[in-house]
């Protein structure tokens, strides 16, 4: 019995460092578009904010390339995948999306991507999920749906919704593929080094697509409005690099390592709703009646999703708790490492 007491006090702190690392990446993420916002209000060009996003953090994280540059030879397809989903397909396409369709619409398309994720447990992994993972889904989109108010200004621009729908299956692969190898001990693919690599090739697709070249570099000189305060565009910037995608890329593999890629693709969902509270408190974008509901209706889905799993293993649907007990493949066979259980991708 000492024995159980001490691997289940394990699964539980396991638990709940995830579901902080889970956190703290959708805050991390959140805080991007207060920081992007009045560089772009200033003259910059949104895919300009973007490329200075990933090519900054790209610098930072690239000593960790140079550290884990084994990883060219022993995952390139990890490491190219990573880049090209995770870092330049999400941002190209939600980018294109809101050029042609309102941005609350585009957010809740792409946000659809923890209803894909478990889609793409259930249907290509072959794998049972519980029902509470899936009313927790259910929750958290349409709580979404109150957060962006997408019932206003909806536009049925077919192209425009392919792209958004396009950024929600980007969103799945980061989820996906930062769960790759992790139970494979010491042979799994350092994640800093993954991160470090997937920046890399995110900036140089995104050096294609943004021509930066021809940005106007004076105005990362200067000063943006934010609210009536005028604050620096470079330490704005810093923000974005060092905040909103370095430790918030960081946090977000190393929580998918300790959760699952379904549970804490719901927990994502909190980036929208904190995304709005910041820009209430620091833009003096009020949120209104419905917004707040939505934001509760998100946060009860995430609690449910995440609460799900039942506490011991078994052959039925387990798939979708943070606790971590999933069948670990065909057969049912469940695995676990350290006292949290990782998905298999």
């Amino acid at each position: 019995m000492p024995v159980h007491t001490s691997q289940g006090s394990q699964g539980n702190r396991g638990r709940g460092v995830g579901l902080g690392l889970a956190l703290a990446s959708a805050v991390a993420f959140g805080g991007s578009g207060v920081a992007a916002k009045p560089l772009i209000e200033a003259g910059l060009d949104p895919l300009h904010v973007v490329w200075l996003r990933v090519t900054g953090a790209a610098l930072v994280m690239l000593p960790l390339a140079v550290r884990h540059r084994a990883l060219l030879r022993r995952r390139p397809a990890l490491l190219a995948g990573f880049g090209l989903l995770a870092v330049a397909g999400v941002q190209a396409c939600y980018f294109a999306a809101i050029s042609r369709i309102p941005v609350g619409v585009a957010l809740l398309v792409e946000y659809l991507a923890p209803a894909l994720v478990l889609g793409w447990v259930r249907f290509v992994q072959r794998r049972p999920v519980t029902r509470a993972a899936a009313l927790g889904v259910v929750l958290a989109v349409g709580g979404l749906a109150c957060v962006v108010e997408v019932w206003s200004g909806l536009s049925f621009d077919a192209v425009g919704l392919l792209l958004a729908l396009g950024a929600a299956c980007c969103q799945v692969g980061y989820f996906v593929l930062s769960d790759q190898g992790s139970d494979a001990g010491d042979e799994a693919p350092d994640p800093l080094g993954v991160i470090a690599y997937g920046l890399l090739v995110g900036s140089l697709v995104l050096t294609v697509v943004a021509r930066p070249w021809t940005m106007d570099w004076s105005i990362l000189g200067g000063g943006a409005d934010m609210n009536g305060t005028s604050v620096p565009a470079a330490l704005l910037l810093g923000w974005i690099v060092l905040i909103a995608t370095v430790v918030a890329y960081v946090t977000g593999v190393l929580s998918v390592r300790r959760l699952s890629p379904q549970v804490a693709g719901v927990v994502a969902c909190l980036e929208a709703v904190i995304a709005t509270v910041l820009a209430w408190v620091l833009l003096g974008e009020h949120l209104s009646a419905p917004q707040i509901v939505g934001g509760a209706v998100v946060l009860a889905g995430a609690f449910i999703a995440q609460s799900s799993a039942p506490v011991k293993p078994s052959d039925g649907p387990v798939l979708g708790g943070a606790a971590g007990v999933e069948a670990g493949g065909p057969e049912g066979e469940s695995t676990a490492r350290g006292g949290v259980a990782r998905t298999r991708s």
